[in-house]
């Protein structure tokens, strides 16, 4: 009896976190070792249609780095990387599509639907969701003269039409989405998963964007976790080089959302089962979060 009635006592804890995150849109970026390891794989599924089920409209945007680079060193197709980001000609961003669309994204959905939920996949070429445009990037060195990077087709976001998503919302579907972006012209781009989920969650005033990933959070000098973070300290955090590579895309995804209205953005660690219903439901949440 002792052991049920600690469960009763969790559930009772959850009670003011249920009733403030009621009918609010959460944004989650599914990426990282949680896209892996099938403990993990279902453990995500499952707190998924448990956000659902208790009134919560979760929408998924998901990566998939690792099965597109797997599929083309399959097909022998060579692939170069500048400053973290994939160089992406046609051939590759065929892949790209492919593998996303046809193969990750339906995976996502399969998974939730075999344990219960209801869920659509999407890309952001479908409505067309995500509007889209080709990546400027330019490298400033100081003793040499700008360095101006074709990335090909790697885009950013312009603008999130919602008016599919919040379509599949209403008749109670989970949307799972794909990086994939269009432009005016209709060419194809390959966006990074976390400045999509960022601008998704921007767009739909969701209530909490969180992002998964393969670290704790982000950490101070000592290696501390640091669990809470406004704006402008995050700004300061990556100022002074404590935090690095992978970890700075995050920090400003997180702070452009807080300034476009999400209320909170966290960053946590996807390897940790169940982690997305800890950081929710759990007065002390894992990992890191960004406030205004």
């Amino acid at each position: 009896m002792e052991s049920e009635a600690n469960k009763a006592k969790i559930l009772l804890e959850a009670l003011p976190y249920i009733r403030e995150f009621y009918s609010e849109t959460v944004v989650v970026k599914y990426g990282g070792h949680a896209m892996i390891d099938a403990n993990l794989k279902k453990s995500f599924a499952l707190n998924i249609i448990l956000l659902k089920y208790i009134g919560l409209n979760p929408i998924i945007v998901h990566g998939g780095g690792p099965q597109i680079g797997s599929m083309l060193e399959q097909l022998k197709i060579d692939c170069q990387f500048r400053e973290g980001l994939r160089i992406t000609d046609q051939a590759t961003m065929d892949v790209v599509e492919m593998v996303l669309v046809g193969k990750v994204n339906k995976e996502i959905v399969s998974l939730i639907n075999q344990c219960g939920g209801r869920s659509v996949g999407l890309s952001g070429k479908d409505g067309p969701t995500i509007m889209a445009r080709k990546m400027e990037m330019v490298i400033n060195r100081k003793d040499a003269p700008p360095e101006i990077i074709d990335l090909g087709k790697v885009g950013e976001v312009v603008n999130i039409n919602t008016g599919l998503i919040q379509a599949v919302q209403a008749r109670g579907f989970i949307p799972i989405i794909a990086p994939v972006g269009v432009d005016e012209e209709g060419e194809t781009y390959n966006i990074n998963a976390d400045s999509v989920a960022g601008a998704m969650a921007s767009a739909l005033k969701a209530k909490k964007l969180i992002l998964l990933t393969d670290v704790a959070g982000v950490q101070d000098p000592s290696g501390e976790i640091i669990s809470s973070l406004t704006r402008r300290q995050a700004a300061q955090v990556m100022e002074s080089g404590v935090v690095a590579g992978g970890m700075i895309p995050k920090l400003k995804c997180c702070m452009e959302c807080v300034e476009e209205g999400v209320q909170k953005a966290h960053i946590i660690d996807g390897r940790v089962e169940n982690s997305i219903i800890l950081e929710i439901f759990t007065r002390g949440g894992i990992g890191t979060e960004v406030v205004l």
